[in-house]
C-alpha cells in the first residue's frame, strides 16, 4: 500500500493567518488528492461498509483474548488462541485466491461476510447465556478464521475493481488508513466495554456491524469477469506457486511478510498478558495500547497515501521491516505504560509500511489473470505464518514471560531481515 501524490502548494501563512483550508475537490483530485479514490461512489460504499465492520472486529478480537485470559490465567492459551484464528490463512489462503479467480465477487463476499456475522452472534449469545468453555472459543475462532482465509483474496482484489487503474494504489493506501482507524476505535470502545458491562456486549456489537458491510456488498456494482479457460484446481494452485517461484522480486517480498507475521504479529496475542501482568493497565489500558498500534498503522497509511509514484517503494519494504522489529525488541524491555504505547505506535506504522507497501507491488506489478493466486499468497504470509508464532511464543512466554519470549522471537527476525537487505538487491530496485 504504498502511494502517489502530496497536497497542492496552499502558499505561505503568516504568524497570524488560520491555517488554510483543503478544499474537498482538491482531496478527491484524480490527480494529486490524497483520497482520490474515494470519488469513484461503488468503492467509497464498499470502504464505509468494511469500515463500520471493521471497527467490531477488533471490538471482538480484544474481547475474546481477554475472556481466554480469564478463563485460563495462562499466555499459553493466548497463543493457542492465535494459533487456532490464524491457521486456516495458511491452509486456505491459496483455495481462496483460486475461488477469487474464479467466483463472483459479490457471491463470495456476501458468503463469507454472512457466516462472520453468524459465529460473532453465536460468541456473543454463548458468553451472554454464561455457556461458554475454552474450547468452544477456540472452534469459533478457526471457524472464523477459515472465512477469513477464504474471503481475503477476493476483498484484496475487489480494492482494484472498484477504481480506475490509476487509483489502485491509493485505493490500497486508503483501505490500510480505515483498517487502522478501526484499530484504534475497536480496541478504545473494547476496553471501556469490557470495563462496565463484560465482554458480551463486544460480541454481540460485532455481529451487527456486519450489516453495515453486507448492505454495501449488495448495493456496489462489480465489473464484469474476463472469460478465460478453466483448469483444474490443482493445476491453478500449482500455476500460482510456480509464477511466485520464477519472480525472485516478488518472492523475497512473500518472505518479508512471512517473517513479519511468524516473528512480529504474536505481539497482538500477548497484549492482554503484557497489559494485565507486565504493565499492570487492566482492559481499559489493553485498548490503549492495542488502539496505539492501530494509531501509528494509521499514520503509516497515511504516509503511504501521499508516497510519489516516482519514489521506491522496495527499499521501503525493508526499512520498515527492520523498523517494526527493532521496536518491538525495545517495546520488550519498557515497564512504562507511556512508553509501551509510543513503541506500539512505531510498530504498527511501521508494519503497515512494510506490508501494505507489499500489497500495492503485487497489485501493480502481478498481470490480472493470476492476481487473486498471489494476492492469496501475500495472505498467507502476512497471517497464515502467525499461527506458528503465535504457539512458539506462546510456549517461550508460559516458561521465560511474555516480553523474554517476544524479545528473542523480533529480534531473530532483526537480524534475518538485515541479511535480506543485503543480499537481495532486485527487492531494493523495485519502483
Amino acid at each position: 500500500m504504498s502511494r502517489d501524490s502530496e497536497l497542492p502548494p496552499q502558499g505561505v501563512e503568516t504568524p497570524a493567518a488560520p491555517a488554510p483550508r483543503v478544499p474537498l475537490d482538491v482531496l478527491l483530485a484524480p490527480e494529486r488528492g490524497w483520497f482520490r479514490a474515494l470519488r469513484h461512489p461503488d468503492f467509497r460504499l464498499f470502504w464505509v461498509g468494511n469500515f463500520v465492520s471493521n471497527i467490531g472486529t477488533w471490538m471482538h478480537n480484544v474481547a475474546q483474548g481477554w475472556l481466554v485470559l480469564l478463563l485460563t490465567n495462562s499466555p499459553w492459551w493466548l497463543g493457542v488462541l492465535g494459533f487456532a484464528q490464524q491457521l486456516p490463512a495458511l491452509l486456505f489462503s491459496l483455495p481462496g485466491g483460486v475461488l477469487a479467480d474464479r467466483i463472483p465477487r459479490r457471491r463470495l463476499l456476501f458468503t463469507t461476510q454472512s457466516t462472520m456475522l453468524a459465529l460473532a452472534l453465536t460468541l456473543a449469545v454463548l458468553v451472554w447465556r454464561d455457556a461458554v468453555t475454552v474450547p468452544i472459543i477456540i472452534a469459533l475462532a478457526f471457524l472464523a478464521g477459515t472465512t477469513m482465509a477464504l474471503n481475503a483474496p477476493s476483498y484484496q482484489a475487489a480494492l482494484r475493481d472498484l477504481v480506475a487503474p490509476e487509483d489502485t494504489l491509493n485505493a490500497i493506501a486508503l483501505n490500510s488508513i480505515q483498517f487502522n482507524t478501526s484499530r484504534v476505535l475497536g480496541p478504545s470502545i473494547a476496553g471501556f466495554l469490557i470495563a462496565a458491562v463484560g465482554v458480551a456486549a463486544c460480541f454481540f456489537l460485532n455481529a451487527l456491524s456486519y450489516l453495515a458491510l453486507l448492505f454495501a456488498i449488495l448495493k456496489v456494482k462489480f465489473p464484469e469477469r474476463e472469460a478465460r479457460p478453466v483448469n483444474s484446481f490443482r493445476a491453478e494452485l500449482v500455476e500460482g506457486f510456480h509464477y511466485v517461484w520464477a519472480h525472485r522480486a516478488i518472492l523475497m517480498l512473500v518472505v518479508v511478510v512471512a517473517m513479519v507475521s511468524m516473528f512480529g504479529l504474536p505481539y497482538l496475542v500477548m497484549m492482554p498478558a503484557f497489559a494485565r501482568d507486565v504493565l499492570q493497565v487492566g482492559p481499559t489500558g489493553l485498548g490503549y495500547l492495542v488502539a496505539a498500534s492501530g494509531a501509528g498503522a494509521l499514520l503509516g497509511g497515511l504516509h503511504l497515501a501521499t508516497w510519489k509514484p516516482h519514489r521506491r517503494r522496495g527499499p521501503l519494504v525493508l526499512a520498515a521491516a527492520l523498523v517494526f522489529f527493532s521496536a518491538l525488541v525495545l517495546f520488550c524491555t519498557s515497564r512504562q505504560p507511556l512508553l509501551s504505547a509510543l513503541l506500539l505506535a512505531v510498530v504498527g506504522g511501521a508494519m503497515v509500511s512494510s506490508v501494505a507497501t507489499v500489497n500495492s507491488l503485487i497489485q501493480t506489478v502481478v498481470p490480472n489473470w493470476i492476481r487473486g493466486r498471489v494476492l492469496s499468497m501475500h495472505t498467507m504470509a502476512f497471517l497464515g505464518f502467525t499461527p506458528l508464532g503465535s504457539l512458539l511464543v506462546g510456549a517461550l512466554a508460559e516458561r521465560w514471560g511474555p516480553p523474554t519470549a517476544l524479545a528473542v522471537s523480533s529480534g531473530l527476525a532483526l537480524v534475518l531481515t538485515g541479511v535480506i537487505a543485503v543480499a537481495a538487491p532486485e527487492v531494493r530496485r523495485l519502483q
